[in-house]
């Protein structure tokens, strides 16, 4: 929730979400007495709004045609509805058919899929796309479990590869399963059946869910129904920390991400377990291992003593000599790089907590094509061959410099990019409009020898295609405009073109790096690009940015601290501006600069912050 509507008389009647979706509560609220004890109205208020909706869109989805049903709900909604009915029709036909069943029912939801990208590419508001978007990834996997049944025989609905899905069901109060009570909806996998959390998370996107990530649910599922924690580990960018998130949101509940680092102790760990515990979400700890082996050691009594709570199916627990409630829903996931420095080996008593669970490099191919198939690309697979040939090929032929990635995260960015030129330019053909984006992305961040290799690999892989580079010509002139009021730089080419080239990345990403060797015009740049964002009246009004050099004061100062003696808690540098632009309601673009050298030292603790 980013905002509440309040009426005249001080009615709260809907909530907001960061992206502007708005979901009516089912009765009016009034903020009476402590700001605690209306804020916890809320909350409930919350879940029982997403609760009836889910019931009331269920109700439709009968009622009205699925083309039509897809604009009228909440982005969560359509998604937990779209499945229940996936679940509901996959046991239908099983138990009515068998395996034949299965060959018409995958047309049937082939169908369904070529009608919503036809939706994504027509005339449909910013939000409804990010939610057909979502809905249309949740749809592939769909889609593709269909066939995967249909291929492999699976004939009954007790065939493990249908009863190791996640299956939605609404609980009409003759469930066999006894779990939650009449109008919540359940969410099966094997055995463990969980009660949607109905946590309201927005209009966000959803992970393309590959072989890799139902494999990854199972374990993660398995360890919640058996009383554990979970602990994916694996190389960087392999989706540890997302693929948490996700099944958090495919289940319902609120997930909080924690970075982990040397400075947190026993105290941090116990005030967060305390929170988690209360409130019923899961935490991920991020790089768990970089926590000092001492801390993880007490950390392992603590965890312990939260789990032994749930599985005594206690409502209220002692933990650390306090008293504090338990809802039973709490999760922990901890996600590690193995093998990396400055990492220390998990005390046993705390391995045994954690069911643990190997992440291998995903399909970047299924991941692309899918991702292009919900920005509204119909040639989807062999777009995305090509872009994922490219990025191999990168990777083996242009030379290795520390800043270049080809992995996930550089390959998400670079799609989210080609999804707007689409809608802009929709009269050019797709490799034009991938082309370009591949193109225009990755040549800002080369050095000089590589630019001939990538041309040429680009050629190779579109042949014949022409597109020349979009120029931001607003830009370009309030560029030019700012440099000439200021008088101390040269409007060159090459430096307008660097500005814009940063200005979109900034649309699609929420940190960007500027590298470059000292006296490069690194820091002038940014500032430049800030003035002329001003000059254009960028968001209504200048850009604010608060500048820190973070090599000149220690970590504790950059970060926060908790105070040895008085356990104080002390926001850092980086925390205080954070809090003071975040609580600014202008639309304005506000940035945090780190303007200094990078290094692991202090960058580290930044690995959750910056990422997407």
């Amino acid at each position: 929730i980013d905002k509440l509507t309040f009426e005249p008389d001080l009615a709260m009647t809907a909530m907001i979400s960061g992206e502007g979706e708005t979901v009516p509560f089912t009765k009016k609220l009034y903020p009476k007495g402590g700001v605690e004890y209306w804020m916890s109205d809320v909350m409930s208020e919350m879940k029982a709004s997403v609760r009836q909706s889910l019931i009331d869109a269920t109700a439709d989805y009968k009622e009205t045609p699925r083309t039509e049903w897809v604009l009228k709900w909440p982005g969560q909604t359509l998604i937990a509805v779209s499945q229940i009915y996936w679940t509901m029709e996959v046991d239908h036909e099983l138990r009515t058919g068998g395996n034949a069943a299965l060959h018409d029912y995958f047309g049937k939801v082939h169908e369904q899929l070529l009608a919503l990208t036809k939706i994504v590419s027509g005339r449909v508001t910013k939000l409804q796309r990010k939610a057909l978007g979502a809905l249309i990834t949740i749809d592939v996997h769909a889609r593709d479990v269909t066939q995967s049944l249909r291929d492999s025989g699976v004939s009954q609905v007790t065939d493990f590869a249908w009863i190791s899905q996640l299956r939605y069901a609404l609980q009409d109060g003759d469930d066999p399963s006894g779990v939650g009570v009449a109008g919540d909806t359940l969410v099966k996998q094997l055995d463990g059946v969980f009660v949607y959390g109905n946590e309201y998370l927005g209009c966000s996107m959803r992970l393309v869910v590959t072989p890799l990530t139902d494999r990854i649910y199972l374990t993660l599922t398995g360890a919640l129904q058996l009383f554990l924690g979970g602990a994916p580990a694996g190389p960087a960018g392999t989706g540890k920390t997302e693929t948490t998130k996700d099944l958090s949101a495919q289940l319902g509940k609120a997930v909080y991400v924690f970075n982990c680092g040397p400075e947190m102790d026993y105290l941090t760990m116990a005030d967060i377990f305390k929170g988690l515990a209360s409130s019923g979400s899961w935490g991920c700890f991020d790089e768990f291992n970089r926590i000092a082996v001492e801390v993880l050691s007490v950390v392992a009594g603590q965890y312990s003593s939260v789990l032994q709570g749930i599985r005594a199916g206690k409502t209220e627990f002692l933990f650390e000599e306090e008293t504090i409630n338990l809802k039973s829903s709490v999760g922990a996931f901890i996600t590690m790089n193995p093998g990396y420095a400055g990492r220390t080996e998990l005390p046993e008593n705390l391995k045994a907590l954690f069911r643990p669970c190997a992440m291998v490099v995903p399909d970047f191919e299924n991941i692309a094509e899918i991702n292009l198939a919900g920005e509204g690309f119909q040639d989807s697979k062999n777009l995305a061959h090509k872009f994922v040939e490219l990025y191999y090929m990168s990777r083996e032929l242009l030379s290795k410099q520390h800043h270049y990635d080809w992995g996930l995260r550089a390959m998400t960015g670079v799609l989210r990019i080609a999804g707007g030129m689409k809608r802009a330019e929709p009269d050019k053909s797709e490799a034009q409009i991938l082309m370009r984006a591949l193109r225009d992305t990755n040549l800002p961040k080369f050095v000089a020898a590589d630019y001939g290799i990538f041309g040429g690999l680009i050629l190779d892989l579109f042949p014949r295609v022409e597109c020349p580079p979009q120029v931001n010509e607003e830009l370009s002139k309030a560029v030019k405009t700012v440099i000439a009021k200021g008088g101390r730089l040269v409007a060159e080419e090459v430096f307008v073109r660097k500005i814009c080239n940063l200005s979109e990345m900034m649309d699609v990403r929420h940190c960007v790096f500027v590298l470059g060797c000292a006296g490069s015009g690194k820091s002038e740049l940014w500032r430049t690009l800030a003035d002329a964002q001003t000059e254009l009246k960028v968001g209504g009004g200048s850009t604010k940015f608060v500048g820190i050099n973070p090599k000149s004061v220690t970590t504790n100062d950059l970060y926060g601290y908790v105070h040895p003696v008085t356990k104080e808690p002390y926001d850092g540098i980086i925390a205080k501006a954070m809090r003071e632009q975040s609580k600014s309601t202008s639309t304005n673009p506000k940035w945090i600069v780190l303007d200094d050298d990078i290094d692991a030292e202090w960058i580290e603790s930044m690995n959750t912050v910056m990422d997407d």
